[in-house]
């Protein structure tokens, strides 16, 4: 799928399950020691992500972990089972919050930051914990842990050159999208439509075409190549430019339909379910407050507002100033 084959497989996805294995009421919220909402977002929204809580309950990976010192997918492990299975209404997420540097250097107690980056920092981090001894991995190969396996995607890009046509196809890996809403952004499949329409390459961007030797005008479509299990999608709400917030709001649906975004459109519907959405309130994206909609194991969806869990309807969820969403295939 252009990519090289992996030598050796990390995490066989067989043996990932994608929905809950135990089903039960939603667990304990996180408190809040100052400015720590955009982890408590974060840590509530991977909890009740299906397959990987489902991973981290197994305890598969902490019987087999050699890791001296931290290791984020044990504290991924410890800190889901403590939430889900809490008799307190509300917990303190003492560990991740002990080992922030170990997280992200960029992060800083008692300091807001951007929950998107925490996301990010967190799936890094427990991608290493996953390759930890496993130095002498390909690259692909590194891209079959139990982490790529559910977050994991690729991205086709294909450059067509306008004087002859001639293709260039490039793959990227990713483990989550991050979509520029200052454009057409009425709606998510208008974002996602934007995305994948061809568009002419910058003329700084100067196209070497392969056949006609010379560089010459091009036109890029970017497709979703191989869809990951969970897509995780982030709405950009800081305007690069200005650097204020962009408060607009952009209807997304509760299942998603990716197959029109996709390399090949004609196969068959790849249908997602929403189980997670990220609200961003305050006036600039450096400051304010971060909350968050889960559906839990028994279908149902909760406001998590750090120790406040307060059941809600759909119609609530899908009415929100979303900043990240997460479905599930």
């Amino acid at each position: 799928e252009g990519m090289a084959l992996p030598q050796r497989i990390v995490f066989p996805p067989e043996k990932i399950c994608l929905d809950w294995q135990q089903r039960q009421r939603p667990g304990a919220g996180l408190f809040n020691l100052g400015n720590t909402c955009y982890i408590n977002v974060i840590l509530q929204c991977l909890t009740y992500t299906p397959p990987l809580a489902n991973y981290l309950l197994s305890y598969e990976h902490s019987r087999s972990c050699q890791q001296q010192g931290f290791c984020m997918m044990c504290t991924m492990e410890a800190h889901v089972r403590r939430v889900l299975c809490s008799p307190a209404s509300a917990i303190l997420p003492g560990a991740v919050l002990r080992d922030l540097k170990f997280i992200g250097e960029e992060f800083e107690y008692g300091r807001q930051e951007n929950a998107y980056e925490f996301l990010r920092c967190t799936l890094s981090a427990m991608q290493r914990a996953c390759l930890s001894g496993r130095r002498d991995l390909d690259i692909s190969s590194q891209e079959t842990t139990i982490i790529h396996q559910i977050f994991g995607g690729l991205m086709k890009s294909r450059v067509t050159c306008l004087s002859c046509q001639a293709v260039v196809d490039s793959y990227k890996a990713f483990l989550d999208v991050s979509l520029d809403i200052r454009v057409r952004a009425s709606s998510l499949t208008t974002v996602l439509e934007d995305c994948v329409t061809p568009k002419e390459l910058d003329q700084k961007e100067c196209f070497r075409c392969i056949k006609c030797k010379k560089k010459a005008a091009a036109s890029q479509r970017v497709t979703v190549h191989r869809a990951p299990r969970v897509l995780t999608l982030c709405l950009e709400r800081a305007d690069q430019q200005t650097g204020t917030k962009i408060s607009k709001f952009v209807g997304y649906p509760e299942y998603l339909d990716l197959r029109p975004y996709m390399s090949d459109t004609a196969g068959e519907p790849l249908l997602c379910s929403l189980y997670a959405v990220v609200v961003h309130s305050g006036d600039t994206c450096l400051e304010g407050h971060f909350l968050c909609y889960t559906k839990a194991s028994n279908g149902l969806w909760y406001k998590m507002d750090d120790e406040f869990v307060d059941s809600c309807d759909t119609h609530t969820v899908l009415g929100q100033q979303a900043y990240l969403l997460f479905y599930a295939r």
